[in-house]
């Protein structure tokens, strides 16, 4: 049950851990047999290299940070409810405290630029204005899936904000960063993450931004 992990307060790594040494007491897994981190990966619908790597750097940049890091709590869900308004739905979640994170490009002298918008599920990111302005491009417009799923190297429904290409603009609005806990996408389907709203804030490229996400009329 989502309701259930969602109050679990082991860390992400904790959770790993624990599964595997229950496996090891019970012999599903031999004593010194190898554990490969693809077939983990896969089978707890984990991200295995972006966010792992994203959280480390975090951990490692400053104390607060590694507070930041070990709050981080992966929710296995059901594939089939990955999307946010499918989740909120089927589990009756605050949709405050759920966040989407969208991918929007424009160009400015033939070259592209990418900003990875943080909304609460209520909200729509504010691409014509807030984000165009940011961005500093005449036009932009949400990424078309494929190019999103290609450029992120994450899955569609479950991009998460957590380890996106550094060079990419992270803007996340005031209102997800002050949550205490947010709901967001965890890089692949079958899981989603956990995370204060300050952790997203303090990730090495965001930006907290007043006004990027405006509810719909």
């Amino acid at each position: 049950m989502l309701t259930d992990a969602v109050v679990e307060e082991t860390a992400l790594s904790d959770q790993l851990i624990d599964q595997i040494q229950r496996r090891i007491m019970s012999g599903e897994i031999a004593v010194g047999s190898w554990l490969r981190h693809a077939s983990i990966a896969e089978e707890f619908g984990i991200s295995r290299t972006p966010v792992r790597e994203a959280l480390r750097a975090l951990e490692a940049a400053s104390p607060e940070g590694a507070d930041l890091a070990r709050q981080a709590q992966v929710v296995p869900i059901d594939p089939s409810h990955s999307d946010t308004d499918a989740l909120n739905t089927e589990f009756f979640l605050d949709p405050d405290a759920t966040g989407n994170c969208v991918l929007v490009a424009g160009k400015r002298s033939g070259e592209e630029r990418v900003a990875a918008c943080v909304v609460r599920a209520t909200d729509f990111a504010d691409v014509n204005h807030v984000v165009k302005q940011m961005i500093d491009v005449r036009k932009a417009s949400f990424l078309p899936q494929d190019r999103a799923v290609e450029m992120s190297g994450m899955e569609y429904g479950g991009i998460t904000p957590v380890g996106l290409p550094s060079q990419w603009r992270l803007l996340v609005d005031a209102a997800v960063a002050a949550r205490d806990t947010v709901l967001i996408g965890s890089g692949v389907r079958p899981s989603k993450l956990l995370v204060p709203g300050a952790l997203l804030a303090a990730l090495p490229t965001a930006e907290v931004v007043e006004g990027l996400g405006v509810r719909p009329a």
